[in-house]
């Protein structure tokens, strides 16, 4: 049996109004995010937002842990780009799969730089709070890179 909080996302109607507030909140994220605007893409975020790299458990809370999140990261890997591959936009939120590519220039969850360009590939899902009409965080999953467990 699904759990009742899925059914309820998922039993949630779509109109041409919530998908479009969907779309062009994401638009927003997207857009602040290439232009390394902190301010405007924690705009986006519910203050209660979590981040969350599913397959290693690191976790980060609230506008506050976003903020690190985006700071450690841009910090890390100053060049970092996501090319969409695919895209899903609904009344749940977001989910969008991308090829990734960086020069690591500082450690990043206790890992040193690394010598030439990375590439990797990510799905991360947006998960659309209705009420406040924000995205509650992203939980993003990985593969082609390697990241430590989360410790603690």
């Amino acid at each position: 049996m699904a759990d009742p909080t899925v059914l309820e996302v998922y039993r949630r109607e779509v109109t041409p109004e919530l998908y479009r507030d969907v779309r062009e909140l994401y638009k927003k994220h997207s857009l602040a995010e290439d232009a390394r605007d902190l301010a405007g893409l924690i705009s986006t975020l519910t203050p209660d937002c979590v981040y969350e790299l599913v397959q290693t458990g690191h976790r980060w809370e609230g506008h506050e842990g976003a903020t690190r999140f985006y700071t450690e990261l841009l910090t890390a890997f100053p060049d970092i780009r996501f090319d969409l591959t695919d895209i899903v936009i609904g009344p749940q939120g977001v989910c969008e799969e991308a090829n990734v590519t960086a020069t690591q220039q500082a450690p990043w969850l206790g890992v040193p730089p690394a010598e030439g360009r990375l590439e990797w590939k990510v799905v991360i899902w947006f998960p659309w709070d209705p009420e406040l009409g924000l995205f509650r965080g992203e939980k993003v999953y990985s593969t082609g890179i390697d990241l430590p467990p989360a410790t603690g």
